[in-house]
């Protein structure tokens, strides 16, 4: 039955209008996905980690409870990103805000996405709050060879202290036969300002860069995703001058990247979290040029999107359109995350 039904998945079609050909063709489509998922963290206190500051560990009843809704949030919005399309939930989804893989296990095992078989790659990393990146994968549609994470090694700027913060995840593996690899990224945050917090998140952003340098070194032509929570808008100098990423495909180099949220972010003023009245495209999902060809023998690029459905929104109040998020005021809200989710289709055609 389980079979069947991945069959079913991997043969979902789609069809496009070709308008150099004016013909109609065939496509299937898979979803690759980023989402933060606000403090996911278990209701247990390692006494090996800070994770005591997490907002669930300092709510003082019905904390099983609250962890299991959120669970069940979490999985909810996990099942639903890209199905308008795709008909099935990501192919391949990257998160932050996790505390360890068991938080990750209870979301894979929950009922809406039990049936989906997630696997999970996930590293223990050092920052102090035991905040980590991982990715989670549809063992029947994608397939890891290898994965490792990457220390990012900065300093506070008055104390010359080492700040411990998330690693950057690669996993390189094959998406229904095609290698593909994906960075997943948690940057360090705009605390104490954005100005004088901009150099840990440019020190990201050249660590980042050199991780794409060296798969690019062994093969121009490679796949490559880099996602994540980056605690910086799309015209930021992480984003624009490290990684030299480009809002339109044609201008994009053979080893150069395009991001296609751009544009949302300084055209339409789209945004993935909210603050003082003020919208950020934190979330991003940026590619290289050998997914923007033209040749559909392969997977490629075809649209990008935010996740910003009705629910995952405040319906009134002072916040109302702010990302419905989880934890406030000391308390848990029923809500969902502070960051909408981000996405990209991916097509190949069907002969």
């Amino acid at each position: 039955m389980q079979l069947l039904k991945s069959l079913f998945i991997l043969l979902v079609l789609v069809s496009v209008s070709n308008l150099q050909a004016q013909e109609e063709k065939r496509f299937k489509i898979h979803t690759v996905a980023f989402y933060n998922l606000e403090n996911l963290f278990d209701t247990i206190n390692d006494p090996e980690k800070y994770d005591e500051a997490s907002p669930i560990m300092e709510i003082k009843a019905n904390r099983s409870e609250i962890y299991k809704k959120k669970i069940k949030n979490m999985a909810r919005v996990v099942a639903n990103i890209g199905s308008d399309k795709a008909n099935n939930s990501p192919a391949i989804i990257g998160v932050c805000e996790i505390e360890n893989r068991q938080v990750l296990e209870d979301l894979v095992n929950d009922p809406l996405l039990l049936g989906k078989d997630y696997g999970i790659i996930h590293f223990d990393g050092p920052d102090r709050r035991s905040i980590d990146v991982a990715l989670l994968y549809q063992k029947d549609l994608f397939q890891p060879i290898n994965e490792s994470s990457h220390e990012l090694v900065i300093y506070d700027d008055l104390t010359r202290k080492r700040v411990y913060t998330r690693d950057q995840l690669l996993v390189s593996g094959k998406l229904d036969g095609d290698l593909i690899h994906v960075l997943v990224n948690h940057w360090p945050s705009r605390s104490g300002g954005e100005a004088r917090s901009r150099p840990k998140r440019v020190a990201a952003a050249k660590l980042n860069k050199r991780l794409i340098d060296s798969l690019q070194s062994k093969d121009p032509y490679a796949k490559i995703f880099t996602m994540g929570d980056l605690n910086d808008d799309p015209t930021n100098d992480s984003v624009k001058d490290v990684l030299k990423a480009k809002k339109d495909k044609e201008d994009v180099p053979l080893k150069g990247i395009y991001n296609p949220f751009e544009k949302m972010f300084t055209e339409k003023g789209y945004g993935t979290t909210a603050y003082r009245d003020a919208w950020s495209l934190f979330d991003q999902i940026m590619m290289t040029k050998p997914l923007l060809e033209d040749d559909y023998s392969s997977y490629r690029f075809w649209k990008a999107g935010i996740y910003n459905k009705a629910y995952l929104s405040n319906k009134r109040g002072r916040y109302e359109g702010y990302p419905f998020r989880s934890f406030a005021d000391g308390g848990f809200t029923g809500g969902f995350s502070d960051h909408f989710p981000v996405y990209v289709y991916l097509i190949k055609e069907v002969k």
